[in-house]
C-alpha cells in the first residue's frame, strides 16, 4: 500500500508524562545549542490526556528539573499533600492506623501534590508545542518501520475507515509513515509496539519477568464537611486475602473531590477472584465509606501497571530507538508512583538523543544503538531510586504482606534501601493461578448503587466509545485455548478480571457455569506466549502446565492490554482525566 511519508529527527509514540518530557527536553537542548530539531509526538487518544488515568499523588522532582519555573508557568499542581493516613484493614469493619515509624518512608508524601495527570499532560503538551513540537492526537502507532539493516526507522499510524472485516469503507485513509533518525516509545504499560521490540531485540534477557497490577479508580464529589483537601489515605489488607497482594487509596483533591481506588497485583492464586468486585467491596469499609457516603460517583477508570521494578527493567535502547516510562516499567512501586520516574527516563533519553544528533559521528545519522543512555541512566537519581527499592516487591511476594512489610520498613527507614540483599521474584504472575477445581468460589455481594456499582454502569461513566463496524484491534491468537484451557481448567477468569466487562463475546454468557461460544471478540486480547504449548497439552490429554495454560496471565496480558481513562466530568472545576 502506498503511504504518505514524513521525516523527523525524533518521533515519540505516546503523549503521556514520559513522551512529553522527552519532547520538552529535546527542544530545550536544541534551543540552548541553537540547533533546529524536528520532533513529532503521536497520541492514540482523541486529545492529549484522554488515555491518562486521572488522579494521582505526584512527586515534582523531575518537573523541578525540567521546568524550574513551573509555578510561574501555571502548571496544574495546586493541591499540596497535607497528611498521610495509612491503615491496616484487618476485616470488613475494622482497621488500625499505622504509626509513621512503622511505615516505609517511601510511602510518605511530604512536598508532593494531588493532581489530575490528564491536566498535567495537557500542560506539558502546551509547553512542548510552544517550543515547536508537533503533536498529533488521534493517531495510534500501528507498526514499527524497520530499516534495511534491521534498525528502527519510525512508525506507521493506523489505517482509518476500515470495516469489521478489514475492508475499506467510504472515507478510507491509509496510515502515514513517520520516519525518524531515532524513535522513542512511550506507550505506557505493555504498549504493543514496546512488547514487539522487547521480543525482537531480546531486551529482557537475563532480567526478572515483568510483574503487573490492575488499578481501579473513581472520582467522587463528596460533602464539603467530609472533605479534607490534601489528605492522602492508603490501606493494606482487606478486602484482599493473604494470597493476594495490593492495596487501596483515597486522595482528597480540590473542589470537594476525592480519588478512590484499589490496586490488585496480578499474581493472585484464586481464578474466581474478581478485581472489580474487590474494589466495589473496598468502598464499603468504614475507613473509606465515611468519606463517600452521601457523595456522588462521577467517573470510573482502570489501567494496568508494570510493577516489577528495578530487576524487571529491560535494556531500554536498541538500534534506532529507546523505550521510556511504563513501556519499559520504570514505576517505583515502593512509592506507588511512576510519573516522576517516567518523566526522568524521557529526559535522559532526550539528552542522549540530542548528544547523538549534534555530534560529529555516525550517530547523528540515526539508526544506532544509543548505549550512552545506559550510562546516563546509571549516573542519575532515577537509577539510585529504583535500585534502592529493588527489594520492595520481591520481599512482599517472598515473605508475605506482614513479614515483607516489616523487612521493607527496616530496609527503607533505617538503611535507605542499601541492605546487602538482592531478592528477585523470577516467578511468572500466571504461574500462581490455581486450577478452578482447587479454589474456593467467591460470592460477591450485589451492588447497592450507592457505594458499589456494576461494570456496565461503571464503564458508562468512563465515556469509552466503541464503533461496531471497525476492525477489532484485539484478537485471539488461538480460540481453542479459550475453551480448552481458560474455561475448562481455570473457569474463564478473563470474564472476571477484565475491568470493562468486554469479555462477553457474542454468545458468551458471563456465567462461569456456561462455556464460551467462540466468535470474534468485541474487545480484549489473549496473547499468550504459551498458547501453542497450551493447546498442544490440551490436545495430547496431558495435564497442562500452569506456566503455559493460564492464559499468559490473569493479568499480565489481557488486563495489561486494556486500560481506559477516567474521563473529564461535567462537574464545574472538576479535574479532567
Amino acid at each position: 500500500m502506498e503511504r504518505e511519508s514524513m521525516e523527523f529527527d525524533v518521533v515519540i509514540v505516546g503523549a503521556g508524562p514520559s513522551g512529553l518530557a522527552t519532547a520538552c527536553r529535546l527542544m530545550q537542548l536544541a534551543q540552548e545549542k541553537e540547533q533546529e530539531l524536528m520532533v513529532c509526538v503521536v497520541e492514540k487518544g482523541s486529545e492529549v490526556g484522554a488515555h491518562i488515568l486521572s488522579g494521582a499523588v505526584f512527586e515534582p522532582r523531575a518537573l523541578n528539573e525540567l521546568f524550574p519555573d513551573w509555578q510561574e508557568k501555571g502548571a496544574p499542581l495546586t493541591t499540596k499533600v497535607t497528611g498521610d493516613d495509612i491503615y491496616l484493614l484487618n476485616s470488613e469493619s475494622n482497621g488500625i492506623k499505622l504509626p509513621n515509624f512503622s511505615v516505609p518512608k517511601t510511602m510518605h508524601n511530604d512536598d508532593n501534590y494531588i493532581v489530575s495527570m490528564g491536566n498535567v499532560c495537557r500542560w506539558l503538551a502546551e509547553q512542548a508545542e510552544q517550543m515547536g513540537v508537533e503533536i498529533f492526537p488521534g493517531f495510534p502507532a500501528q507498526e514499527v518501520i524497520y530499516n534495511d539493516d534491521g534498525s528502527v526507522g519510525g512508525i506507521i499510524t493506523g489505517d482509518m475507515g476500515l470495516d469489521a472485516q478489514g475492508n475499506q469503507k467510504d472515507g478510507f485513509m491509509p496510515g502515514m509513515e513517520l520516519r525518524a533518525k531515532y524513535t522513542v516509545f512511550a506507550e505506557g504499560c505493555r504498549g504493543h509496539l514496546g512488547k514487539e521490540l522487547i521480543a525482537k531485540f531480546n531486551l529482557d534477557a537475563d532480567k526478572s519477568p515483568q510483574h503487573y497490577g490492575l488499578g481501579f479508580k473513581e472520582i467522587w464529589d463528596i460533602a464539603p464537611e467530609k472533605h479534607q483537601e490534601g489528605l492522602v489515605v492508603h490501606t493494606a489488607g482487606w478486602p484482599l486475602d493473604s494470597d493476594t497482594n495490593g492495596g487501596g487509596y483515597l486522595y482528597h483533591a480540590e473542589n470537594n473531590q476525592v480519588f478512590v481506588g484499589l490496586i490488585v497485583d496480578l499474581n493472585y492464586s484464586n481464578p474466581h477472584l474478581s478485581p472489580f468486585d474487590e474494589f466495589q467491596r473496598y468502598k464499603h469499609h468504614p475507613k473509606i465509606s465515611q468519606y463517600l457516603e452521601g457523595g456522588k460517583r462521577v467517573s470510573y477508570g482502570a489501567r494496568a501497571m508494570a510493577k516489577g521494578g528495578f530487576n524487571s527493567l529491560p535494556k531500554m535502547t536498541m538500534p534506532g530507538a529507546l523505550l521510556v516510562g511504563c513501556d519499559a516499567g520504570t514505576i517505583n512501586f515502593a512509592k506507588i508512583k511512576g510519573n516522576h520516574t517516567a518523566m526522568k527516563s524521557g529526559m535522559l533519553a532526550a539528552e542522549t538523543i540530542c548528544e547523538a544528533l549534534m555530534s560529529d559521528t555516525q550517530l547523528k545519522d540515526g539508526g544506532k544503538d544509543l548505549t550512552a543512555f545506559t550510562e546516563n541512566y546509571k549516573n542519575s537519581w532515577l537509577y539510585e531510586e529504583l535500585y534502592n527499592t529493588r527489594n520492595f516487591g520481591p520481599a512482599m511476594h517472598k515473605f508475605g504482606t506482614m513479614m515483607g512489610g516489616a523487612y521493607n520498613m527496616i530496609d527503607q527507614n533505617i538503611f535507605g534501601g542499601k541492605l546487602p540483599f538482592n531478592f528477585k521474584d523470577d516467578s511468572l504472575d500466571h504461574e500462581q493461578l490455581k486450577l478452578a477445581s482447587e479454589a474456593a468460589v467467591i460470592n460477591y455481594p450485589k451492588p447497592d448503587n450507592k457505594l458499589s456499582f456494576d461494570k456496565l454502569s461503571s464503564v458508562f461513566l468512563s465515556n469509552t466509545n466503541h464503533v461496531e463496524d471497525q476492525p477489532c484491534h484485539l484478537t485471539l491468537i488461538d480460540e481453542a485455548v479459550a475453551v480448552n484451557v481458560n474455561y475448562k481448567i481455570y473457569g474463564g477468569p478473563e470474564v472476571r478480571f477484565c475491568p470493562a466487562g468486554v469479555w462477553r463475546r457474542p454468545g458468551w454468557s458471563r456465567s462461569p457455569s456456561m462455556p464460551p461460544r467462540l466468535s470474534r471478540p468485541r474487545c480484549g486480547r489473549m496473547i499468550t506466549s504459551g498458547a501453542a504449548l497450551a493447546t498442544a497439552s490440551a490436545v495430547s490429554g496431558r495435564k497442562p502446565s500452569k506456566a503455559v495454560t493460564a492464559f499468559s496471565a490473569p493479568a499480565s496480558v489481557m488486563a495489561a492490554s486494556m486500560s481506559f481513562p477516567v474521563p473529564e466530568t461535567s462537574t464545574t472545576a472538576a479535574p479532567r482525566a
